[in-house]
């Protein structure tokens, strides 16, 4: 098959995603048609690549990963401890990278999200810490393992 008879699949959002099969065209009265076959499996297909892939993850990915979890430019941010502003921004620059501990980070979440573990209270735990002052650790023997003092 060649290129040509490739699919670009711009409907997803991303400019570089292209479909070798499991597509079908036809002609309508409005021009040629396309059916894709299960798209919710194919944004899951989608979204294991972009984590998985050695390449950064991009503006337009982090929008779709976004979306593809159905979540808020703000609930992503929070989770992230972000600011909303910051996944604008990045989502709006297509081409450039998110930085290093982002993308980390946005990879856990949707691998996460993708194998159905909870992660959202831990990392609203993590954003909690943010606003935490402080504190000693106060630590104790007892009976010969060191445990935190209570």
């Amino acid at each position: 098959m060649s290129a040509t008879e490739h699919y670009h699949y711009e409907e997803c959002g991303l400019d570089h995603v292209y479909l070798v099969n499991g597509f079908t065209k036809s002609q309508t009265p409005y021009g040629e048609g396309i059916a894709i076959k299960d798209v919710e499996k194919l944004h899951e297909a989608i979204a294991r690549t972009i984590i998985a892939g050695p390449q950064p993850i991009r503006g337009q990915e982090l929008r779709f990963l976004r979306k593809f979890m159905d979540m808020s430019q703000k609930t992503l941010a929070s989770l992230m401890g972000e600011t909303e502003q910051d996944i604008f921004r990045w989502e709006k620059k297509r081409e450039k990278s998110v930085n290093g501990a982002a993308d980390r980070l946005v990879r856990v979440i949707v691998g996460q999200y993708l194998d159905g573990t909870e992660i959202r209270p831990f990392l609203e735990r993590l954003a909690e810490l943010d606003q935490v002052e402080p504190s000693d650790i106060l630590l104790e023997d007892r009976e010969g393992h060191w445990k935190q003092a209570a």
